[in-house]
């Protein structure tokens, strides 16, 4: 098992964006017009998660996303600024749970919970190899 050492309850993680054609529900194929896409929040959101941790993990190890529960709670168009945040809420073994939200420039846009597993990124490579 991967050592978590240093990842903590209430460590944070911030990304910021501007949202783009290719950000769109039109473009994922999830929605019909040019309004920022559920898919692509739920992917940022998992990013500011990953991100915020990677540096405390030892050399070799990764974090992958296992479980999201997200609400989208309010359209953001094209051209605004969109910034997400995580706060790591429990660390059990190689397991990780956060808290995410999404804010563009006139409030929270969603929210929501988000898990991690530290693995091995060389085993864990070999295991979906089917080698």
């Amino acid at each position: 098992m991967a050592n978590n050492k240093g990842i903590i309850p209430g460590t944070e993680g911030k990304l910021k964006i501007t949202v783009k054609k290719e950000h769109t529900a039109s473009h994922f194929g999830s929605g019909l017009i040019d309004v920022f896409a559920t898919p692509a929040m739920i992917g940022f959101m998992e990013k500011a998660a990953q991100e915020s941790i990677m540096m405390q993990l030892e050399e070799g190890f990764i974090t992958l996303g296992t479980a999201v529960d997200i609400k989208h709670i309010k359209a953001t168009p094209v051209g605004e600024k969109v910034t997400f945040q995580s706060v790591v809420t429990e660390v059990s073994g190689n397991k990780i749970t956060f808290n995410v939200t999404a804010f563009d420039e006139h409030g929270q846009i969603g929210l929501g919970l988000h898990k991690r597993a530290i693995v091995h990124a060389a085993t864990f490579i070999k295991t979906i190899a089917h080698e």
